[in-house]
């Protein structure tokens, strides 16, 4: 029998929740659309907590107008039932609005590491990603966030701006899991 990790959406529900949980907690970040490499990213952080949170937010800082924003997949029921028996005990599933409820002010530049490679052609990406998932680990407060090394520059900028901004979480990557054909799972290449 499996289990479906317990649905939050807001703010407030979050730090319910969070306050139920004693031991150590894991974070992983998703936008959702889940695959067998997010589902291993949950698996090995079972292992190194006692309690795992998984995010699903499409996040609309890190598109620039004309991106794929609106049509990025969302399938918070098929994500659930995925996460039903691998190790989530708690998913946060927020709005727009909850995770940025005023006008976004504050920015992080996440320096010459987020300006090259995908960064290059993606000029404000990085800056968004470094903006959610500083705002997720602050409100979380994981002891360990997992991330996949299909995104190793994004890795490299949250190592970076975790770093230069003192945020108290170990950051654990996670090998890629690639599809028979040896092409990285992605939710694009669905």
């Amino acid at each position: 029998m499996t289990t479906r990790p317990r649905l939050v959406r807001t703010r407030t529900e979050l730090a319910d929740a969070l306050g139920a949980l004693g031991g150590t907690r894991a974070l992983v970040m998703t936008m959702g659309a889940l695959h067998e490499g997010h589902l291993q990213l949950v698996r090995e952080a079972r292992v190194l907590a006692d309690h795992v949170v998984v995010s699903i937010f499409v996040n609309p800082t890190q598109f620039a107008p004309g991106e794929d924003f609106d049509a990025y997949p969302r399938t918070l029921d098929a994500d659930m039932e995925a996460l039903a028996g691998v190790g989530a005990d708690l998913v946060w599933a927020p709005g727009p609005a909850d995770v940025y409820p005023a006008p976004v002010r504050a920015t992080i530049d996440p320096g010459p590491v987020a300006r090259v490679l995908e960064g290059a052609s993606r000029p404000t990406h990085f800056a968004g990603v470094a903006l959610v998932c500083t705002k997720a680990v602050n409100l979380v407060r994981p002891d360990v966030a997992l991330y996949g090394l299909k995104d190793a520059q994004q890795l490299a900028v949250l190592r970076t701006v975790f770093e230069g901004l003192d945020v108290p979480v170990r950051l654990h990557p996670v090998p890629i899991v690639r599809d028979h054909d040896g092409v990285a799972l992605s939710s694009r290449n669905r």
